[in-house]
């Protein structure tokens, strides 16, 4: 199994670029450096892919890359096929999943899990103390608005200085909003060490662009090249 590597303060910030289709955008996101590549398996979304084609595309990630799943209030079933059949390093919980949920998923796949947790206000901050101490990362996303089909992927922020150089039990990642243009200002606000994208660097929903993803990934590094 990859080992998933613990970010550190002096390191270079790992960069997640998620919800990927095809071929030509995953080795875009391993040739750009990416530390992580996310494959979305929720049906609403445009960057949605089915287990075989998620096969196809993890096969060919390179060593050190992590190949994670996202997944929405997925069952057992469903997540029995999906690590049988693709060869994945990491569990993301994008939905409702519960910290017993999270503990459960972890213990029975033998699996790293993140769990997504969605900030609004400083009152959601609780959630990301209580999920925590189950999951091994925990990835920070602006909440969906109520009526939102999507849990993620939504290109919204929040208020960075909620977390502002924060610490917890466990590592984590910021997403939500994320873009080339504004993602050292994030960085260096929060402190983060890994950030997450997705819309950010897409041409149309569901198509990332090959020189966003780079300009994402310089753009996430050069905040911290001078440490």
């Amino acid at each position: 199994m990859f080992r998933i590597h613990t970010p550190d303060q002096s390191g270079p910030v790992r960069v997640k670029i998620c919800g990927l289709q095809t071929p030509e955008s995953v080795a875009a996101a391993a040739d750009a450096g990416a530390g992580y590549v996310g494959f979305v398996f929720f049906g609403k979304s445009p960057r949605n892919v089915n287990i075989e084609l998620a096969r196809d595309l993890a096969v060919d990630v390179p060593l050190g890359v992590a190949k994670v799943a996202l997944t929405v209030n997925a069952d057992d079933a469903f997540l029995d096929q999906l690590c049988e059949t693709v060869p994945l390093d990491m569990l993301q919980l994008h939905g409702g999943e519960s910290p017993e949920r999270v503990a459960e998923v972890r213990a029975r796949y033998g699996l790293p899990v993140m769990k997504a947790v969605g900030v609004a206000t400083e009152a959601d901050l609780a959630d990301i103390e209580r999920y925590s101490t189950v999951a091994d990362q925990i990835l920070i996303d602006a909440k969906p608005n109520p009526n939102a089909d999507l849990p993620g992927g939504n290109g919204i922020a929040f208020d960075w200085q909620l977390i502002a150089n924060r610490r917890w039990a466990c590592p984590w990642m910021l997403a939500g909003g994320l873009t080339p243009e504004n993602v050292g200002r994030a960085i260096e606000l929060t402190g983060a060490r890994q950030v997450d994208v997705s819309s950010g660097v897409e041409s149309a929903p569901g198509i990332k662009d090959e020189s966003m993803i780079q300009d994402f990934i310089n753009a996430a590094r050069k905040e911290h090249s001078h440490e």
